[in-house]
C-alpha cells in the first residue's frame, strides 16, 4: 500500500504531492504517537490544577485574561471554533484541502501542542477516507494562522460544516457516518491546536511552488522553441558566459536550452545572421534563472514550514513549560509566497516579448502575424493580445500582500501576514503565467513552420512534434482559444516534459 509516515520533522515535498494528489495514505511513526501522548499528559495535568494557561484555562485574543473553569473548557473549545467559522468566497480545491489536513496533522505530530491522540487520529482517518472539508478561501489575516479556515476544517471533524465525499457535497455529520468515521468532541486546548497554525497559506503555496517549478523547465522549452522560429544566437548561452557570473539558476538555465537546441539547424552564430539577439532571447538565462533561484529559496522556506510547530501556545514536555509566542505568525510564509508571485510573473513578461518577436514582422523576418494570407487572416495578432492581457494582471497581482497589515482582536493582534492571500495570489499568477507559455508554445510552432521547418534540436523536436500531434498548423483562421486550451493542457499533463527527460535527460 502506498503510504507517508508522518513524525512532524521529516516531511518532504515530494510525500506531500503524493498523499494530496495521488492519495498515499498517512500513518504516524510510533515517536510521534509517544510525544503526542506526552504533551497531552501535560495539558490534563494544568487543566486539572486550573493554573492559569492561554487557550486551555483562559479566552482567547483580546480575553485572553478572562478565567475559564476546568468545567467549561470543552465548551471553550466548542465555542472557539464555532464563533471561529467565518470563512467566505469560493471553496478551495480538494487537493489543497488535503494539503491543509496533512499539514496541519503533521505539525501536531511533532507533539508540542497538547492534542489528544484520538483527536489527531480522526484527522487523518478524514484525509485516508477522502473526506473533504469545505474550506472558503478568504477569510484568514494569517496570524494568529489560518484561524477561520482551519475551523471550517474542525467543524467537519466535530460532525458539523459541510464536506465532500465521494463527489458529494454532504452536511459534516452524513459525511463521517457515510465513510464509518465518529465525530470528535473537542476538550481543554484542542479547538486551538487545531486551527492557530499557517496550514492554509503553506498547503496552496506548496503546490504552487511544485508546479513551478515543472514549469519552469516548460519555460526553457518554450523558450528554445522560439529561438528556433527566430533563429536565435546560442553563444549567449556559452557555459563560458555563466562561469563568470555563477548564479546556479542562471547556469542551468544555459544548460538546458544548449542541451534542447543540441544539433538544431535553425539557430545561428553570432554574426552569421545578426549580431546579438534582443534580451528576450540573449538574456533567458539570467531571467528565467533568477526566477529558479526565488523558487529554491522559497521551498526552502516551504520545508521549513511543513516540519515546524505554528501553534499558540506550546507544550514543552521536558520542562512541563507552556509558553506563549508568535510561531502562528505567517511572516516567514507571506514574504516568500510575494516573492514567488514576482518570480512567476516575470516569467510571463519574458515570454509575452517572446511571442511579440514572433508576431512582429518588423523584429522576426516572418510574415505578419505568422499567417501567409494577412489581411482576410488575422492569424495570431490576438494570441499576443491575450497574452498581454494576462501579464497585465499579474503586475497587478504581484503586489506583495505582506506590506499590508490590519490590527484585529481589539488591537491585541496588532500586525498580521496576509499571508493566504500572497498564496492565493502566487497560484493566480501561476495560473495565468502557464497560459501566457501555452501561448507562446503554440506561436513557436507556427512560427518554425512558417520559417520553413529545418532539422530541430534534440529536446525542440520532441516538444514540436508533440504539440503538432493534437493541433495542426495554421492555415487559414480558426477558432484560436481551443489550440490555446489544448497547449495548456499539454504543459499541465508534463507530456512533453515527461518524454523530453526521457530521450534526452533530466533539465535542471
Amino acid at each position: 500500500m502506498n503510504k507517508v509516515l508522518i513524525d512532524g520533522n521529516s516531511l518532504s515535498l515530494k510525500e506531500f504531492i503524493n498523499v494530496v494528489r495521488y492519495g498515499y495514505k498517512v500513518e504516524l511513526t510510533e515517536d510521534a504517537i509517544e510525544r503526542v501522548d506526552s504533551s497531552r499528559n501535560v495539558v490534563d495535568e494544568f487543566v486539572e490544577s486550573e493554573k492559569a494557561v492561554y487557550g486551555i484555562t483562559t479566552g482567547f485574543g483580546k480575553f485572553s485574561d478572562v478565567s475559564i473553569t476546568k468545567e467549561e473548557t470543552r465548551l471553550l473549545q466548542k465555542n472557539l471554533i464555532m464563533s471561529h467559522s467565518c470563512g467566505v468566497g469560493e471553496p478551495l480545491d480538494e487537493e489543497i484541502v488535503r494539503g491543509i489536513m496533512l499539514l496541519r496533522a503533521n505539525a501536531l505530530a511533532k507533539g508540542y501542542s497538547g492534542i489528544r491522540l484520538s483527536t489527531l487520529s480522526t484527522l487523518i482517518e478524514m484525509l485516508n477516507k477522502k473526506v473533504h472539508p469545505i474550506i472558503p478561501e478568504k477569510g484568514s489575516l494569517g496570524a494568529s494562522g489560518d484561524l477561520a479556515p482551519l475551523s471550517h476544517m474542525v467543524l467537519v471533524m466535530m460532525g458539523e460544516g459541510e464536506a465532500i465525499y465521494n463527489g458529494e457535497i454532504l452536511p459534516g455529520n452524513e459525511a463521517l457516518n457515510r465513510a464509518g468515521i465518529k465525530p470528535v468532541e473537542l476538550t481543554a486546548k484542542e479547538g486551538l491546536a487545531l486551527i492557530n497554525g499557517t496550514q492554509v497559506m503553506t498547503s496552496i503555496g506548496a503546490l504552487t511552488v511544485y508546479d513551478s517549478i515543472n514549469l519552469m523547465k516548460h519555460a526553457d522549452i518554450v523558450s528554445a522553441l522560439t529561438i528556433e522560429a527566430l533563429n536565435g544566437i546560442t553563444d549567449a548561452y556559452d557555459y563560458k558566459v555563466h562561469m563568470v557570473r555563477p548564479h546556479k539558476g542562471q547556469i542551468n538555465t544555459a544548460k538546458n536550452l544548449l542541451k534542447l537546441l543540441e544539433g538544431s539547424e535553425m539557430t545561428s552564430k553570432q554574426g552569421e545572421i545578426r549580431v546579438q539577439d534582443a534580451y528576450a532571447l540573449r538574456c533567458i538565462p539570467q531571467i528565467h534563472g533568477a526566477s529558479r533561484d526565488a523558487i529554491e529559496y522559497v521551498l526552502d522556506k516551504v520545508l521549513i514550514e511543513f516540519n515546524s510547530a505554528t501553534d499558540n501556545p506550546l507544550i514543552f514536555t521536558d520542562s512541563k513549560e507552556v509558553i506563549s509566542g508568535g510561531n502562528f505568525h505567517g511572516q516567514p510564509m507571506a514574504l516568500s509566497f510575494d516573492f514567488l508571485g514576482i518570480a512567476l510573473s516575470e516569467m510571463a513578461n519574458i515570454s509575452e516579448r517572446r511571442l511579440e518577436r514572433l508576431v512582429n514582422p518588423a523584429l522576426s523576418g516572418l510574415p505578419a502575424f505568422l499567417t501567409k494570407r494577412g489581411g482576410l487572416n488575422s492569424g495570431f495578432m490576438i494570441v499576443q493580445y491575450s497574452a498581454a492581457s494576462l501579464v497585465s494582471e499579474n503586475k497587478i497581482l504581484a503586489h506583495p500582500a505582506s506590506v499590508d497589515s490590519i490590527p484585529s482582536s481589539a488591537n491585541q493582534e496588532d500586525h498580521v501576514s496576509m499571508g493566504t492571500i500572497a498564496a492565493r495570489k502566487a497560484r493566480e499568477i501561476m495560473s495565468n503565467t502557464r497560459k501566457v507559455l501555452a501561448m507562446e508554445l503554440l506561436t513557436a510552432c507556427q512560427g518554425i513552420d512558417i520559417r520553413g521547418k529545418k532539422g530541430l534540436g534534440k529536446g525542440t523536436e520532441i516538444a514540436y512534434n508533440i504539440v503538432r500531434g493534437y493541433i495542426p498548423t495554421l492555415e487559414e483562421d480558426r477558432i484560436m482559444f481551443r489550440d490555446i486550451n489544448t497547449c495548456e493542457d499539454i504543459i499541465k499533463s508534463n507530456e512533453i516534459l515527461n518524454k523530453v527527460e526521457q530521450q534526452i535527460g533530466n533539465l535542471l
